[in-house]
C-alpha cells in the first residue's frame, strides 16, 4: 500500500459556514465524520481497501488470546477449536448481510437495525446493548494491556487502569481520519510481534504442538463433548456484535460500481464478517500459548496475554529484550482496539440519548461515560470473572444480530415483507416494529434465563444455541403475522428526486436543510412538514416540537 493511498483526502468541498448556538455544535460534531448519520458521497474518498485496512486494524485487541485461554484450559483443546469454529461460522453467516448493507448504503448498525425489524425508537434498546460490548471489551484490552504495564514499568494495576483509561481520549476525538492513519501505520508492526514468536515455536520445537493438541482441560471430560463445545461457543459468540464496529468503518465504503464491484465485493467480505477469520486465529493461538506457558505460570496467569507473549518471546531473544517487546505488544493492540471501542461506543449512547431526548449533547461527553464503565469494571477486576460475564452477554448480542441478519436475508430477500431499501429517518418509521422487538426480547429473555440454570442445568450450556433459534425462527414468523405492516409509516418522503442513483447507491444529489442551513445528500433528507423545504436527519431528530416531522401515510 502506497502511502498517499493510505492517508485518506480530505472532502471534494468545503464546508459552508456553520450557524450559531447549540444547534451549530451539533452540526459541526456531526459532520467530522457523520456521525448519527447517512455518510455522504463526497465524504467517502478512501479506496475500498483502505478502508478495509482500517477496519481490520481494529481487530488488533488480545481478549481473543484471552478467550481461547479460558477455553481451552477448561475444556481442552479439542473442545476449544470446534467451539471456536462453531462459532465463527455462525459469525461470519450473521455478519455477511449486515456488512452489506452498511457498505452499500452507508449507514451503521444503528441505522441499519431501526429499518430491519426494530423501528425508529425500539433500536434504543440495540444501541445499548452495543454500547456495552464496547465498554465490557474496552475494559478487557484495558486490564490486559494494565497487566502489561505491571510487568514492565511496576505500575500497580489500578494506575495501570486508568493510564489504559486516558491515554486513548486524544486519539478519539477526531474519527476517522484519525483513526484511518493509526490503524494502517501500526497493523505490520502488530501482525510481525503476534506471528513471529508463534512461528519460532513451532519451527524449532514440534513438541509443543504435540502437547497443545492432546491438552485435556480442568474440567475432566475428555474428547470432545457437546455441552463443553457449547460453553464454549458461548463465550466466543460475545463478539458477534463486533461487526458493529466494523460497519463503523465500512460505512465509508466508495460507492460500488461495475469497474470496482471485485475489489469492493472483496473489501466488503473481508473486512465485515471476514475479520472472524482472524479473531478466530488468535482464539487458537491463545489456546496454544496457554499451554505452553501453562506449566511455568500456572493455570490463573496462563489466560493473560502479556504473560502468554513473555513466554514466546523467552524462547527466542535475549532476556532483555523480552518483558518491552511484550510490553510493546501489548500496548499497540490495547491503543488499536480501544480508540475504536471508545469511537464506536460514543456513537451508539449519543444515538440513543438523541432519540429519546430529541437533545444532542454532543459526542465527546458519551466517550467519557463509556470510559468511565469501563473503568469501573476495570477497577472490579472483571478479568477475573471474565468468561461469566461473556457468557451472559452473548445471549442477548446473539439475539440482537441473528434478528437484524434474517429481517436482512429473510424477510428482504426470501418473504419481500420487510422494505428492500433501509430505512432510518424519523416520520418514515413506525417508533416500534414488534418484529424485531419480540424477537428480540424473546430469544434473549429465554437464554439468558437458561444461561443462569433456570430452567435447569441441563439445557444451560444450550442458551446460545436458543438464542440464535429462537430469533431466527421468530424474525419471519413475526413478519408474517404483522404482514409487514409495522416496517414503514410513510413510504413517500415527499422529495421528488430519486434516493438512489442509476447503479443502486445512494444518490449524490445534494439539498439544503431549511432548519441548520447546511448541504446534505439526497438520502438524509425528507421533506419539512411545516415549510416547502427539506430537513436533515439530525434537525428531525431534535426536532422537539414535531413540526418537521411528516405525518402518517394513508
Amino acid at each position: 500500500m502506497s502511502t498517499t493511498e493510505s492517508r485518506p483526502p480530505a472532502p471534494a468541498t468545503a464546508e459552508p459556514a456553520t450557524p450559531q448556538g447549540a444547534a451549530g455544535q451539533a452540526v459541526q460534531e456531526t459532520l467530522e465524520d457523520y456521525t448519527l448519520r447517512f455518510a455522504p458521497r463526497s465524504y467517502r474518498r478512501w479506496t475500498p481497501m483502505v478502508v478495509a485496512t482500517t477496519a481490520l486494524g481494529g481487530i488488533a485487541y488480545m481478549a481473543d488470546f484471552s478467550i481461547g485461554a479460558g477455553i481451552g484450559l477448561a475444556h481442552g483443546t479439542g473442545n476449544a477449536l470446534v467451539a471456536i469454529a462453531v462459532a465463527a461460522v455462525v459469525i461470519f453467516v450473521t455478519g455477511l448481510p449486515l456488512a452489506y448493507y452498511g457498505a452499500r448504503y452507508n449507514i451503521d448498525l444503528d441505522l441499519i437495525t431501526r429499518g430491519s425489524g426494530f423501528g425508529y425508537y425500539g433500536s434504543v434498546l440495540t444501541s445499548v446493548i452495543f454500547a456495552s460490548f464496547t465498554f465490557i471489551f474496552f475494559a478487557l484490552e484495558g486490564s490486559i494491556m494494565a497487566q502489561g504495564l505491571k510487568l514492565g514499568l511496576g505500575l500497580p494495576l489500578w494506575l495501570g487502569y486508568l493510564v489504559a483509561t486516558l491515554m486513548v481520549i486524544p486519539l478519539v476525538i477526531y474519527g476517522m481520519k484519525a483513526l484511518s492513519k493509526l490503524q494502517v501505520w501500526t497493523t505490520p508492526i502488530w501482525l510481525l510481534l503476534m506471528i513471529g514468536p508463534l512461528a519460532y515455536l513451532i519451527a524449532t520445537d514440534p513438541g509443543t504442538v504435540d502437547r497443545f493438541l492432546s491438552y485435556a482441560g480442568t474440567d475432566g471430560r475428555g474428547g470432545v463433548d457437546t455441552a463443553s463445545v457449547l460453553l464454549g461457543a458461548g463465550v466466543c459468540l460475545s463478539l458477534i456484535a463486533q461487526i458493529g464496529e466494523q460497519i463503523d468503518y465500512l460505512r465509508f465504503m466508495p460507492p460500488r460500481t461495475e469497474a470496482n464491484k471485485r475489489t469492493w465485493w472483496t473489501a466488503v467480505v473481508m473486512a465485515g464478517p471476514g475479520w472472524v477469520v482472524l479473531g478466530a486465529l488468535k482464539q487458537v493461538i491463545g489456546v496454544f500459548l496457554a499451554v505452553y506457558v501453562l506449566a511455568k505460570v500456572g493455570p490463573a496467569a496462563a489466560t493473560e496475554p502479556i504473560q502468554q507473549f513473555r513466554g514466546a518471546f523467552d524462547a527466542m531473544m535475549p532476556s532483555w529484550m523480552v518483558v518491552p517487546l511484550a510490553v510493546a505488544l501489548v500496548v499497540i493492540s490495547q491503543i488499536k482496539i480501544n480508540v475504536t471501542n471508545a469511537y464506536s461506543g460514543s456513537l451508539a449512547w449519543t444515538n440513543s440519548f438523541t432519540r429519546v431526548t430529541r437533545h444532542y449533547p454532543g459526542r465527546m461527553i458519551f466517550v467519557l461515560v463509556n470510559l468511565g464503565f469501563a473503568l469501573a469494571l476495570m477497577e472490579a477486576d472483571m478479568f477475573s470473572f471474565l468468561n461469566s460475564i461473556l457468557g451472559f452477554y452473548s445471549n442477548c448480542a446473539i439475539a440482537w444480530v441473528v434478528t437484524v441478519a434474517t429481517d436482512i436475508g429473510v424477510n428482504k430477500y426470501v418473504l419481500k415483507l420487510s422494505p428492500l431499501a433501509p430505512e432510518f429517518r424519523r416520520g418514515m418509521l413506525y417508533a416500534v416494529n414488534p418484529v424485531g422487538v419480540v424477537a428480540f426480547v424473546a430469544a434473549s429473555g429465554l437464554s439468558i434465563a437458561m444461561y443462569f440454570h433456570l430452567l435447569g442445568d441441563t439445557l444451560q450450556p444450550y442458551s446460545p444455541v436458543a438464542a440464535a433459534v429462537l430469533a431466527f425462527v421468530l424474525t419471519p414468523v413475526m413478519a408474517v403475522v404483522t404482514r409487514g405492516r409495522y416496517y414503514l409509516r410513510r413510504t413517500d418522503d415527499g422529495i421528488t428526486e430519486p434516493l438512489l442513483d442509476t447503479d443502486g447507491n445512494p444518490s449524490a444529489v445534494t439539498l439544503d436543510c431549511h432548519v441548520c442551513h447546511q448541504p446534505y445528500e439526497r438520502p438524509d433528507l425528507t421533506a419539512c412538514a411545516a415549510h416547502g423545504a427539506v430537513v436533515c436527519s439530525l434537525c428531525l431528530s431534535t426536532d422537539k416540537a414535531g413540526d418537521h416531522v411528516l405525518p402518517a401515510g394513508a
